[in-house]
């Protein structure tokens, strides 16, 4: 446990970034909204798991692994659902089919963020699974005139609550209809939103005081984060986009509920995603999945392994749009290399076994120097460049932080297997090349080109291609290897 570490997070909610206070340091929980799994998950909703999934990791840095809780659900009740299912298993019953989508998508979520180097929140509700909780909490919202009944369906009077609209700072005079709702005549008002609508025969429904129906999207949340972290709780996240309307819903729904004066302390946002310079649609043939990255050559002519996915994503602060290309891919990649010739070097000089160095993370004071950034609204970008220094610093021989260059890579969810993933060498075939290439350096350094020519023809004859470049902020040659066999 590190409680030392202050964390400063912005808070959409106030419009500042403030120190982080958790209710309670022995029990930390925060809530991000999960997918709605109709689809595979496309690169746009990777961001919040990345993003998450560091501050998830930072947290059990702080106050330990055992005292933080992070929820992020499933919706697998929805419209869209519904839809696809139609759509897909014309030949099953409804219910038949809906379960056929949302099984095999959920699988595909679940495969697709572990191979982005993510780790399992400590819970994953599903909605269809709390859908008790839903009910319970609309009655608990009529009975305090929160919310009425009309023509089937059950929704919420926004005019109601004196300081609805606090998060997006929108008026209530200026606000539309929630997404996925209609403006019915049966509205008290534009912006009330549904709670619990009335179900066909032909479609999911679940019987409830007001008739067999199903819940609104946003009180699924509301259900989920009460019944797993609380009335309240420390931290709530997800994309900008649902800043309004589903948080503002959300804050709504609970608060009135259960009488609170917020939901989460703290909400965090992360930044849109373009493609190629471009907003992200099927219709611009831009559409593209986690899954397609992974699997196919569909992006960029080639596959993407997911940790260059995920260093892309952290190159970016959380908050801010991302441009994701395949230039932006290259460039990560490029990182990714260069720690990873850095790892091969630490083992080749036996300065420190790396398959045994993983555990939880004691940082020397490097490192602590260097977790401020992370500490600073989890600024990952200056982070990651902090580490391709300290990389740099380490090769030149400064190894007194080698530990905390580990450590910092670890924390920021890279795998120390990947860097090694698909070796072809062997660890004494390795040292030999590492033992090689750094004889070459030093023979150019003495402009002893013949003998140094002479190495690289060696390491070719054994199928090993060097590749010399400069470092960009050093301007000192760098040497790097590739195995040809």
């Amino acid at each position: 446990m590190s409680m030392s570490l202050k964390l400063k997070l912005y808070n959409t909610l106030t419009r500042e970034k403030a120190e982080f206070q958790p209710i309670d340091p022995n029990n930390v929980r925060m809530y991000v909204c999960g997918p709605t799994v109709y689809d595979f998950a496309h690169i746009g909703n990777a961001r919040p798991v990345i993003v998450f999934d560091v501050l998830f990791r930072l947290l059990r840095h702080v106050y330990g692994e055992g005292q933080v809780t992070y929820a992020r659900n499933i919706t697998d009740v929805d419209d869209k659902i519904n839809a696809r299912a139609l759509r897909d298993h014309p030949g099953l019953p409804l219910n038949e089919a809906i379960r056929a989508v949302t099984e095999r998508t959920e699988q595909q979520f679940q495969a697709d963020v572990k191979a982005l180097g993510c780790l399992e929140p400590t819970v994953q509700p599903r909605a269809t699974d709390n859908i008790t909780q839903m009910i319970d909490i609309i009655e608990k919202l009529i009975a305090r005139g929160h919310a009425y009944a009309a023509e089937g369906e059950v929704l919420f009077d926004t005019r109601s609550m004196s300081d609805y609209g606090q998060l997006s700072k929108r008026p209530l005079d200026e606000q539309q209809a929630g997404a996925r709702i209609a403006v019915d005549a049966h509205k008290k008002n534009p912006g009330d939103f549904v709670l619990w609508k009335a179900s066909s025969e032909s479609e999911p429904g679940w019987p409830s005081p007001w008739g067999r129906g199903r819940p609104g999207w946003h009180i699924e949340c509301s259900a989920m984060s009460a019944r797993y972290l609380g009335e309240t709780f420390d931290i709530h996240g997800g994309g900008l986009d649902l800043i309004f309307p589903h948080h503002e819903n959300e804050i709504a729904q609970s608060r009135c509920a259960h009488d609170t004066h917020v939901m989460a302390n703290v909400w965090m946002h992360n930044g849109f995603v373009q493609v190629e310079g471009r907003k992200m649609s099927k219709s611009e043939g831009n559409f593209v999945t986690i899954n397609e990255l992974l699997e196919t050559e569909k992006f960029g002519g080639r596959k993407w392994p997911g940790e260059v996915l995920r260093l892309a994503m952290l190159m970016t602060h959380y908050s801010e749009p991302i441009d994701f290309s395949v230039k932006r891919l290259e460039e990560a990649e490029k990182i990714f290399k260069k720690w990873a010739d850095t790892l091969r070097l630490v083992e080749s000089r036996a300065i420190v076994p790396w398959k045994n160095s993983i555990g939880p993370a004691h940082f020397g004071p490097v490192g602590t120097q260097l977790l401020m950034y992370l500490q600073e609204d989890l600024n990952t970008p200056a982070l990651i460049a902090a580490i391709s220094r300290l990389g740099r610093e380490i090769a030149a021989g400064e190894l007194e932080a080698v530990d905390d260059f580990i450590n910092l890579i670890d924390l920021l969810g890279f795998d120390f297997a990947l860097f090694f993933e698909g070796e072809e060498t062997s660890p004494a075939e390795q040292n030999f090349i590492f033992t090689k290439v750094q004889e070459r350096l030093e023979l150019l350094k003495a402009k002893n080109f013949a003998e140094a020519d002479r190495i690289r023809d060696e390491l070719a004859a054994k199928g090993i291609q060097l590749k010399d470049s400069k470092d960009k902020d050093t301007g000192e040659r760098v040497t790097t290897w590739d195995m040809k066999r």
